[in-house]
């Protein structure tokens, strides 16, 4: 399932996004340097564990892990990240009583 997902992947569009960041109460600013941001997320695979790093002009993120086990992630808000597997990429990020999941999945060799 995992090969699937190997690869360089660019984010196009992203719907709801500036919702999200609200709810989160992330502030005006931030959210405007979110939105502007190009992202591009290799994934790649090392012995047995799975790297994804997420670049951008202003922040790069990088997290290996290994399937079903939780692993800890620096995110920026020090978020701990727990993946699982269910034929997609499941990332859920918890912190402060809070909880937040990306879902990787492809549909017709193109990923949502």
């Amino acid at each position: 399932m995992v090969n699937a997902f190997l690869g360089v992947w660019s984010l196009h569009a992203s719907e709801n996004f500036d919702d999200y960041m609200k709810h989160l109460k992330v502030s005006i600013a931030q959210r405007n340097v979110a939105k502007a941001l190009h992202l591009d997320t290799l994934i790649s695979k090392d012995g047995d564990a799975i790297n994804i790093e997420t670049k951008s002009s202003f922040k790069s993120t990088k997290i290996q892990f290994k399937r079903g086990a939780e692993s800890d992630e620096t995110t920026a808000g020090d978020r701990k990240t727990k993946i699982l597997e269910d034929g997609k990429l499941v990332q859920t990020q918890q912190w402060d009583g809070k909880e937040t999941t990306l879902v990787r999945e492809l549909k017709d060799g193109t990923s949502y």
